[in-house]
């Protein structure tokens, strides 16, 4: 058995790179729900925070679907 290393190495480091991506973005989104409450509680509006958060969890959603289209297809 022979094992490409190569390959091995770049796999890692794109799950790598993908899994720092995908939690900084789902981080992104939880702080834009706390600047959210924050904005509320100061009488400020809230609709930019709640509209990047929520940008944020979709483009996750996508990530994560689009890994299961790869798996699956």
């Amino acid at each position: 058995m022979k094992i490409d290393w190569a390959a091995l190495g770049s796999v890692f480091g794109v799950s790598l790179v993908a899994t720092v991506a995908l939690v900084g973005l789902f981080t992104l989104g939880i702080v834009g729900l706390g600047k959210q409450e924050e904005a509320e509680a100061n009488g400020g509006s809230a609709a930019l925070a709640r509209t990047g958060a929520y940008a944020c969890f979709a483009l996750c959603a996508a990530a994560v679907g689009y890994g299961i289209y790869l798996i699956v297809v």
